[in-house]
């Protein structure tokens, strides 16, 4: 299964390929060269499928936790002082993905959606320390009754190009859901109250919707 937000550019590619592919065999005379040059534009197009695949999750709903949004590897788990919105100190978790892992974005929580905003920026690489100021963005607050206030902020990295985010305000989400994607690599902070305890450890891999980032006391 492929994600809405591949379909034109899967279908698109797909052109190009077939197009390719005929200008290659009857353009190149030599055969080592011709199938070498076949093999990497069908390459290609594996790794833009490859990108853009939105594999079933099973999420277990539960209100006490906090999912991971995203599929990656935990880069950052600090202490930070988050100004955007609540204007206080959170814990931050951060999920760098590459541009093989699954790119759909998924709410962490349960909830009703009471910030979601924008940020037009650069396209500095995605672990930068300004990345999260300066890059284009998304930040994006989910309310429910264990956890309060927790935002999650997509991060468009230095392939990253556009970045999608369905969350409305006064919407309510369900935990797991589809809430967005980021296009060609990319990270997700996410913001949680001081006394959440914290379940993932540095370097460790995730999966969005299914791995537990955290867990109420």
């Amino acid at each position: 299964m492929f994600h809405k937000e591949g379909h034109k550019i899967i279908l698109i590619t797909l052109v190009l390929v077939v197009a390719t592919i005929f200008a290659i065999d009857y353009l190149v005379q030599l055969e080592w060269l011709r199938k070498t040059l076949m093999l990497s534009v069908l390459a290609v197009f594996i790794l833009i499928l490859q990108f853009f695949r939105n594999p079933k999750r099973h999420t277990h709903a539960n209100e006490k936790q906090a999912l991971s949004p995203v599929d990656g590897k935990v880069v950052v788990i600090e202490e930070v002082f988050e100004k955007e919105v609540f204007k206080d100190k959170r814990i931050q978790v951060s999920v760098f993905m590459s541009p093989i892992n699954v790119h759909v974005t998924r709410y962490p929580t349960s909830g009703k959606v009471t910030y979601s905003k924008y940020h037009p920026g650069k396209y500095l690489v995605a672990w930068h320390p300004k990345a999260s100021e300066e890059n284009e963005r998304t930040t994006v607050v989910v309310e429910n009754g264990s956890f309060g206030k927790v935002l999650y902020r997509q991060i468009a990295g230095a392939l990253a190009k556009r970045i999608v985010n369905y969350a409305i305000v006064d919407q309510t989400v369900q935990q797991g859901a589809d809430s967005g994607f980021i296009k060609f690599g990319s990270r997700v902070d996410l913001f949680l109250p001081l006394d959440a305890d914290i379940k993932v450890e540095l370097n460790q891999k995730v999966k969005g919707g299914e791995s537990v980032i955290a867990e109420m006391k």
